[in-house]
């Protein structure tokens, strides 16, 4: 057995990938070095330094396989954070390396394409619950702030939607459960990662007065609009999990 472990970043797991056929590791396993633990005292370590070439030389071999739409099922499967991402890439890389001449995410009899298909499924619908249900608040400066706490790490994948479809104004959108933000000033959009003094308990009294205002009426009309006799919580919660109501303007009550 020999463990890889890599830095968690992408280029890096594909960059590992390359290292198992170049040094020809047959039983492998591949782990994030933020989590590797040596349980195994028989087990060789190889510590993978990430390279972009090494990187760039597997996508463009796994495109020639499984197209661009396979490249991004694997980047979805990739930020699902799945305990199991890197064996099941790895598994779909090896397969695709057999059958060269077959695109495997075909193979639906296949056990490990049945559960990267279901993983692809799961974050992609995250991804449109985001474009569904993230709130801007606008603060003093004219930034609009939006936090979120999505069960994948989606951020990545919808800073274009939301690039283009805000793009006359400044926004900020916080992960919560990951610590990290897209900043988009009106010319390119960055991944920002807030310092240790960063505190979310003080966002109210950053909120623009207008904004406040604007909240208030809002949700005195969620509330007015409503009406009990034809009031079904249980559909309800189907199309909007609970999760998602503590980032909601409409579901908060002063």
């Amino acid at each position: 057995m020999t463990n890889l472990v890599y830095d968690g970043t992408f280029e890096g797991l594909m960059t590992a990938i390359f290292e198992v056929f170049e040094y020809r590791f047959s039983d492998v396993e591949i782990t994030p070095e933020y989590s590797f633990k040596q349980e195994n005292l028989f087990a060789e370590v190889h510590k993978v330094i990430t390279n972009q070439e090494k990187s760039e030389r597997v996508l463009k071999k796994l495109k020639e396989g499984i197209g661009k739409e396979g490249l991004n099922k694997l980047l979805l499967i990739y930020l699902s954070e799945n305990e199991r991402l890197e064996r099941i890439i790895l598994t779909i890389v090896r397969q695709s390396v057999k059958f060269k001449n077959e695109n495997v995410f075909n193979n639906l009899a296949d056990e490990t394409i049945i559960e990267a298909s279901k993983i692809c499924k799961s974050v992609g619908r995250e991804i449109h619950r985001m474009y569904a249900f993230v709130r801007f608040e606008k603060l003093e400066d004219g930034v609009f702030f939006s936090k979120i706490e999505p069960d994948f790490n989606v951020l990545p994948l919808i800073k274009n939607h939301f690039k283009n479809r805000y793009k006359d104004q400044k926004w900020l959108i916080y992960d919560v459960k990951r610590n990290y933000a897209l900043f988009y000033d009106l010319k390119n959009c960055e991944i920002l990662y807030p310092s240790d003094n960063f505190n979310l308990n003080n966002l109210d009294v950053l909120l623009h007065e207008e904004e406040k205002n604007y909240q208030k009426l809002w949700q005195r009309y969620f509330i007015k609009t409503g009406i009990e006799e034809r009031k079904n919580t249980k559909l309800h919660v189907r199309f909007l999990p609970k999760r998602y109501w503590k980032y909601l303007t409409e579901k908060q009550r002063n």
